[in-house]
């Protein structure tokens, strides 16, 4: 089973939906280079943001349910 994401607001929500508006089936990989870059200057908060978001993209693209099925 995937790891879930976190949404913390409406933001990350809003991250996500702008990175699938602007790159399609690349949007996951656009989190994780952010992720990767806010990382790489010790912005541990965006690292965080930017893997919670790649997530969330990988979980809207999903053909199928995941997790519990009520």
């Amino acid at each position: 089973m995937p790891i879930l994401p976190h949404i913390t607001d409406a933001r990350a929500l809003a991250d996500a939906d702008h990175l699938i508006a602007t790159f399609g089936s690349e949007a996951g990989a656009q989190a994780a280079e952010r992720a990767e870059r806010s990382r790489d200057v010790g912005n541990s908060v965006r690292f965080c943001h930017w893997r919670q978001i790649e997530r969330l993209i990988d979980l809207l693209a999903a053909e199928r349910p995941v997790g519990m099925v009520h």
